[in-house]
């Protein structure tokens, strides 16, 4: 014989299960809730600038604009090139940074048309913006990174920290084959015989670099020395009499143009002119503190060995 039970009892399981099915449901609510938390505060990115500042986004970066040349290409490599929607003048690499909008002109930032773009990032040159105008555009409440890669190890970590800030992976891997392709030409021209030179940005005034830019040490890198390196400015104007003083091994121009080592070949009591040791370099590729100074370091090691043939083989 089988007993119905007493509506009483299927009224209070009916409850019992009504409330278990709502805690149930709760929990799950606020496992989603406090997972959907967790994601949220997972999206923060963070890196510290090469003006020692914390920078803190709460989500990567999707409006980036880059104040200096170096910084475009750096952003682009590092995977970040989707996200820039404003550059410098001088931004020419990649070619897509040229369709972007120009916002700042060496130390000159157009403080409206950056503030137009409304930019959740904005990555300046610290020794080449305006201090004046950056600090303006952090009383503006923009987010400003400071970058300044004096070293190819900083041009490694901007490559990561680039990445970081916009959420992409790129900019690790970029950093990888970076440091991989300086120690095949660390290994490359190791051990070489070293040889003095006087490295030339400008023609007139005449104006080289000093041992703190990057140029020395893919000098150092092709077994070469810069005869300016101790000189305090980072870019110091020099007369020729200097230059002739010293009497380098090789001169190393960044003006690709015929005629541009013209005004050396006539002291032919030079040992750069008497070995015929005046080469030029892509100015681009070596003075921009971007990825491409490899390509640019290669091209001049190449020419230092020649010059250190040349000067052997008398």
């Amino acid at each position: 014989m089988i007993r119905r039970p007493l509506p009483g009892t299927i009224r209070h399981a009916a409850v019992l299960l009504s409330l278990l099915w709502c805690a149930q449901s709760g929990a799950e609510a606020n496992t989603a809730a406090n997972s959907a938390a967790n994601s949220a505060a997972n999206t923060t990115v963070s890196a510290v600038d090469d003006g020692d500042h914390r920078i803190t986004l709460p989500s990567p970066a999707t409006r980036i604009i880059s104040l200096a040349p170096h910084i475009t290409e750096l952003l682009y490599a590092a995977g970040a090139g989707s996200a820039v929607v404003g550059v410098s003048t001088w931004s020419d690499y990649p070619p897509a940074a040229e369709k972007l909008p120009v916002v700042a002109d060496g130390a000159r930032l157009e403080l409206e048309r950056i503030i137009d773009l409304q930019p959740d990032l904005v990555i300046a040159w610290k020794s080449g913006s305006s201090a004046r105008q950056v600090a303006r555009l952090r009383k503006l409440g923009l987010v400003v990174f400071e970058s300044e890669p004096r070293s190819f190890e900083d041009i490694a970590r901007s490559l990561e920290r680039f990445g970081t800030l916009a959420g992409s992976p790129e900019g690790k891997k970029a950093a990888v084959s970076f440091r991989e392709r300086l120690q095949e030409l660390r290994g490359q021209y190791s051990g070489r015989r070293k040889i003095s030179v006087f490295y030339q940005i400008w023609p007139s005034p005449l104006m080289t670099l000093n041992g703190k830019h990057m140029v020395t040490d893919a000098l150092r890198l092709c077994g070469a020395t810069n005869i300016f390196a101790s000189v305090q400015q980072l870019a110091p104007t020099v007369s020729q009499e200097a230059v002739v003083t010293a009497n380098p091994d090789a001169i190393i121009l960044t003006d690709e143009r015929s005629t541009a080592a013209d005004r050396w070949r006539r002291l032919s009591s030079m040992k750069a002119v008497s070995h015929n040791n005046l080469f030029s370099v892509n100015g681009t590729l070596m003075n921009r503190a971007g990825p491409r100074i490899l390509e640019g370091t290669a091209q001049l090691c190449e020419r230092i060995d020649t010059a250190r043939k040349r000067l052997t083989a008398d």
